[in-house]
């Protein structure tokens, strides 16, 4: 009889604890579902332009999530990665590089990849197929004399932010590579934005610019003629698309819910008219966190590691 009474109370005691495991995870898995949804965007061009044209984005969001969202652009690629380490970003467009830092730092997981429309050359026309990779381009001013990179040697460059896959990462790595150590061998000129790049080589105030593929087309409306004013001689190879990376501590059920979020409101007409106008999304698709391999190995190589 006492052992039943034991066996039954062994029983109930595990009974306990099985219904207050589940009400801790259910209670964990409600924490990590914000109340209110935080998303930044980094600099691909002027900020205060670009947090306009992103702005919009948050009635979508909130209208497909239930729940208030704020839009807003970063200072920096660093910047975001802190914002979201502290979990006062819940929601980054970061770059390649951008959100390797932020894995790196256990800030962040890849969520989504965005997709673009690849670039024929010459000319940097707009094809009709649908790209997971971009690369960089290094831009000098027409009749400039500079004709390959080995004439990069002592002029002035116009760069992004060192965490830019684009606008430093991936050019510097492969002139590094052919003899060209921009670091040493060129004066570098920090700017915020792809399309101040092309308008410092166009001003004359740098020699040339890494961007990304064809940032020209940026400034086109304002330069109708900039597609022959400033020419690309260098040109990377692929690197991955801009991801939407989520803060670590949201919940797969949320995650779900965000990721197919995105990927409507890219397929709906305003919302395509946005993730176009920001950053030339066409739409997004599901990624993982080895796609971004190549940009740790090209981190490796620009800071002079091998592998």
């Amino acid at each position: 009889m006492n052992f039943k009474r034991v066996l039954w109370a062994g029983v109930s005691l595990a009974a306990v604890m099985t219904l207050a495991a589940c009400g801790s995870q259910k209670k964990a898995e409600a924490d990590s579902t914000p109340k209110e949804l935080n998303v930044q965007f980094v600099p691909s061009q002027q900020a205060n332009t670009l947090e306009a044209k992103a702005k919009p984005l948050a009635k979508l969001l909130q209208k497909e999530l239930g729940l208030p969202v704020k839009v807003s652009v970063s200072t920096d690629y660093n910047s975001i990665v802190e914002a979201m380490k502290s979990k006062q970003v819940q929601v980054g467009f970061l770059p390649p590089d951008g959100y390797v830092q932020a894995h790196k730092q256990g800030a962040a997981d890849v969520l989504l990849q965005a997709q673009r429309f690849g670039v024929v050359q010459p000319g940097g026309k707009t094809s009709d197929k649908l790209v997971d990779s971009y690369r960089t381009e290094i831009l000098v001013k027409a009749n400039s004399g500079i004709k390959s990179i080995a004439d990069l040697k002592g002029k002035k460059i116009a760069v992004q932010e060192v965490t830019s896959s684009s606008g430093y990462i991936w050019p510097a790595a492969e002139l590094k590579a052919k003899g060209v150590d921009v670091a040493k061998d060129a004066t570098l000129v920090t700017v915020k934005g792809h399309d101040q790049g092309v308008m410092a080589v166009l001003n004359g105030d740098t020699d040339a610019a890494f961007v990304w593929e064809d940032a020209r087309t940026v400034v086109k409306n304002d330069v109708p003629d900039i597609m022959t004013k400033v020419v690309p001689i260098y040109f990377t190879k692929p690197i991955p698309n801009d991801t939407i990376s989520v803060q670590k501590d949201l919940s797969p059920a949320f995650r779900k819910k965000l990721a197919a979020a995105f990927i409507k409101i890219a397929k709906s007409k305003a919302g395509h008219a946005i993730v176009s106008d920001v950053y030339g999304h066409e739409g997004y698709v599901t990624s993982k966190d080895s796609n971004f391999d190549i940009v740790r190995t090209y981190e490796k190589r620009v800071q002079g590691a091998t592998k």
